[in-house]
């Protein structure tokens, strides 16, 4: 009897974690109606507590800024940075999650390994907490915004409505802040700093600050550009020029 009552309990408790194993993801993937992003917007807005909340309406946001009226400097560099491979995976780098993976079991490493989609799905649709279970969320809606939107539209969104500095969200507002010029007029080495910013914009803001580059964030702006010049979206004599000249804002 005690036996059959045992069993009896495995078998409900595996009846369970299959249907979580079934539920959940399916939670998650229906979740969100990531076809409205075809025709709307997100709107980013920064509340009293210093939060963002972020809300799809049908209106075009007034920062908003249309792909083609993105300098191919910065589109290029900042998917070279943050995403090398966005235009060949579907949502996920599987590839770049197994590194990151074995880095984090052998050296202790943790890196997030989140293309640019799953980026622009957690701006937009999710939190910033660092958890297991945000993680899969961002994962399958990741997938999901792939099989719906076009590459250019989830770029165009995600160049949009990230944040590029402390309260600073959007390439618009980047461009002016930093540059002082529209999207459009973005060199090289002036996109290349927008995206060494995008791991860490508030920490590494400081270069700006200070108005001038971290050891890091020079080290970090020369690699973006060679990797622009290896993509030959530059030159060898624009990559050498680009590396010799200072920013506008540099001392």
């Amino acid at each position: 009897m005690k036996d059959f009552k045992k069993n009896i309990k495995y078998k409900i408790l595996f009846i369970l974690l299959g249907m979580g194993i079934i539920l959940v993801p399916s939670y998650m993937y229906f979740s969100k109606d990531v076809t409205a992003l075809l025709t709307h917007y997100p709107h980013v807005r920064i509340i009293k507590s210093g939060d963002v909340l972020v809300e799809i309406k049908k209106e075009k946001p007034k920062y908003w800024i249309d792909l083609k009226g993105i300098s191919p400097f910065a589109r290029g560099a900042i998917v070279l940075s943050e995403d090398w491979a966005f235009f060949d995976h579907e949502g996920v780098d599987v590839e770049q999650m197994k590194v990151a993976l074995s880095e984090m079991v052998d050296e202790g490493k943790f890196r997030g390994a989140s293309t640019i989609t799953q980026q622009m799905v957690k701006n937009v649709y999710l939190s910033n907490s660092r958890t297991l279970w945000r993680k899969l969320y961002e994962i399958i809606l990741a997938h999901k915004v792939d099989r719906v939107l076009t590459k250019n539209k989830i770029l165009e969104i995600y160049l949009n409505s990230i944040e590029y500095g402390p309260g600073l969200y959007g390439i618009r507002a980047a461009s002016q802040h930093y540059f002082k010029k529209s999207p459009a007029s973005l060199g090289p080495k002036e996109s290349a700093f927008l995206a060494m910013l995008l791991p860490s914009p508030k920490r590494y803001y400081v270069s700006f600050s200070k108005k001038r580059l971290t050891k890091f964030a020079s080290s970090r702006i020369k690699a973006i550009l060679k990797k622009m010049r290896m993509g030959k979206l530059i030159t060898p004599e624009q990559f050498e020029y680009e590396v010799a000249t200072p920013l506008s804002w540099e001392k």
